[in-house]
């Protein structure tokens, strides 16, 4: 399925390039490192395609809020609100501004993500 962003068509987000960034800050088990392409960024929004291996590790969205939707992969993500999120190919998430939780990834995982900064 085609992602057309700001007229930028992205006719394969499991198949574009992405850029290694490294392991990820945070881990609490395994090695995983994560790879993103920013496709748009402007002001205060960037969209893109990002994608991390193996293991798990605690994230802080601090200042921003961020829509996902999931396209490959496996694992969950618990909130530290104890609700938990099964990542699957089709799965959305929204975690807004002051979220924290912790990811248990099984299988490379891989998403198309809208960030927002909110402050």
């Amino acid at each position: 399925m085609p992602l057309t962003v700001a007229g930028i068509t992205v006719t394969d987000p499991l198949g574009i390039s992405l850029e290694v960034i490294g392991p990820k800050p945070n881990t609490l088990a395994g090695a995983p490192v994560e790879s993103a392409h920013e496709i748009y960024a402007e002001g205060r929004l960037a969209i893109g395609v990002w994608e991390v291996t193996p293991g798990s590790f605690t994230t802080v969205k601090n200042g921003v809020s961020e829509l996902m939707h999931f396209i490959a992969g496996s694992g969950t993500i618990v909130g530290n609100d104890g609700t938990t999120t099964l990542i699957a190919p089709g799965v959305v998430l929204i975690t807004p501004d002051g979220w924290s939780g912790t990811w248990h990834v099984s299988e490379t995982v891989r998403k198309v993500y809208a960030i927002v900064a909110t402050g």
